[in-house]
């Protein structure tokens, strides 16, 4: 292999690698969503049902 190809192949591992971890990062900190604490904050939206309920 020579000097060029070596180069090239590091620095396309390194740069996958960086946007991995980065993303990986970015999934894993972000903060939660804020859900409704009661059914009266859901007034608006249809009920589902399961399949045995119905």
């Amino acid at each position: 292999m020579n000097t060029g190809a070596l180069i090239t192949m590091v620095l396309t591992q390194g740069i996958v690698t960086c946007f991995a971890v980065y993303f990986f990062y970015r999934v894993l900190t972000i903060p939660p969503r804020q859900e409704p604490d009661s059914f009266s904050e859901n007034d608006g939206e249809e009920v589902r049902q399961d399949a045995e309920n119905k």
